[in-house]
């Protein structure tokens, strides 16, 4: 089994989030190719199961450079295979439900008759830019060994 992680990251905070779902994923033996979005080359669904896209979450919704990404993720390549969508977001975002990044990836992605796993993980930044509220990362593990899980199934 090999997934892609594809994720955008503005101060590194998203970036740390994908790669702490990548090593768990790894972790519980499934392949994984972690790519920044903007080296992603070209987009071949034949050699990945699984995809997981995450975003900061900018004035409500994802980074451009992620939905210009997911317009390259067509439905006929990437039907019926599962995903799973993260983002980082300040705790006034979340709590008001002022809209989510990975609330937008996973509407997208199941318009593309896409899977979605579980639900989304959002990863909580203090203020703009960060760092990271305490624990964030052992969330973003947990959350990665629960979609193992769900994808040995």
């Amino acid at each position: 089994m090999k997934g892609l992680v594809v994720y955008d990251s503005s101060y590194c905070n998203t970036k740390q989030v994908a790669e702490a779902i990548s090593d768990s994923l790894t972790g519980t033996g499934i392949e994984v190719d972690t790519f920044y979005v903007k080296k992603v080359g070209k987009l071949k669904a034949e050699e990945y199961d699984f995809l997981v896209v995450g975003s900061p979450t900018k004035f409500g919704t994802m980074s451009f450079t992620i939905k210009r990404f997911l317009g390259k993720v067509k439905s006929k390549e990437w039907a019926n295979k599962p995903f799973a969508a993260f983002d980082t977001e300040n705790p006034e975002n979340i709590e008001r439900q002022e809209g989510s990044a990975a609330e937008k990836i996973a509407e997208q992605l199941k318009e593309k008759q896409m899977r979605l796993l579980q639900p989304v993980l959002k990863a909580v930044v203090i203020g703009w830019k960060g760092p990271m509220q305490e624990g964030e990362i052992d969330r973003a593990n947990e959350y990665a060994k629960e979609l193992a899980a769900h994808l040995k199934k």
